[in-house]
């Protein structure tokens, strides 16, 4: 008899898994990780997983800790004798550095990539951050399902917002916005910024001025330093606007960013489940169900 998919959450994604195992009516898996004082790491799997489809759903943000002992849980599943190793990370990281931008540096999304393809047989994301990439397997070997969030988003805003007026945040979101924006049959616009420095940013809003009654919404992909929204949002207060709403796929929130966000007057910061946050109000475990149940 076939036995069920396991799925482990790691890293603080327990929600996220409890719908897929809901949903998918797969088996909630058990693993231990042990630090010794010397911060080395050991890994125990509890469950049964010989010949089994092992899911690991996995929080990737802020990586660095993280990462030797997900490569660990890959290889412990193997010998083990499980069946197949999916990695399931909504949010993919390391994927910022895709060339050399100065003489020495290394191309990490690539080295990442050689990683997580030596250790697992498949990968599961949500709107990695594809630049000069323009496709995962250009960098990884093994296969990789790409899902996007824009169907939830503008679920969202059709179910939320009555009157919306879409905002990207660069000239490379325009094509992700204006998807979201003719999925919920919204206008939109692209900022126009002058970077000043790493934390200084001048912005300008072309065409708000014909929607002054619409509600302003500003998407971004990541929001890690908020540093743009922040901008923006100051902005927008200037005019006497309605309030704006911030809605972020992925909720990486470096630093104070999160905080610098809420202190503008009644904005509402509001974010895909794909970083386990307080801002969460999008799920988007559908497509990720869908994408294991294939494998079934």
């Amino acid at each position: 008899m076939k036995k069920n998919p396991i799925v482990f959450a790691l890293f603080g994604h327990d929600e996220l898994a409890r719908i897929i195992l809901q949903k998918c009516r797969y088996e909630k898996g058990t693993i231990h990780f042990h630090q010794f004082p010397d911060e080395e790491t050991v890994v125990k799997i509890e469950s049964d997983v010989k010949n089994r489809r092992v899911i690991f759903v996995a929080n990737l943000v802020f990586p660095n800790p993280k990462i030797l002992p997900l490569l660990f849980a890959a290889q412990t599943a193997k010998s083990l004798g499980a069946a197949q190793v999916i990695l399931v990370a909504p949010y993919l990281t390391y994927m910022r550095q895709d060339k050399v931008f100065e003489p020495g540096q290394g191309i990490t999304s690539a080295y990442f990539a050689q990683l997580i393809s030596s250790y697992f047989d498949s990968l599961i994301t949500i709107d990695p951050h594809l630049h000069r990439w323009k496709h995962l397997n250009e960098i990884y070997d093994i296969s990789t399902t790409v899902l996007h969030a824009a169907n939830e988003i503008a679920a969202w805003i059709i179910h939320h917002v009555p009157d919306p007026f879409l905002i990207g945040p660069d000239s490379e979101s325009a094509q992700w916005v204006e998807t979201i924006a003719l999925k919920s049959s919204a206008p939109f616009t692209v900022l126009q910024k002058n970077r000043i420095s790493d934390t200084q940013v001048e912005i300008a809003i072309p065409g708000i001025h014909q929607y002054s009654k619409s509600t302003p919404i500003l998407i971004d992909d990541i929001i890690s330093t908020g540093m743009t929204m922040v901008e923006t949002l100051k902005h927008i207060n200037s005019l006497n606007r309605t309030p704006a709403i911030c809605i972020g796929v992925h909720a990486v929130f470096a630093g104070d960013a999160y905080p610098k966000l809420l202190l503008s007057p009644e904005a509402r910061i509001i974010t895909c489940n794909t970083i386990p946050h307080p801002s969460n109000k999008i799920d988007i475990s559908k497509g990720i169900e869908g994408s294991l149940l294939k494998l079934d």
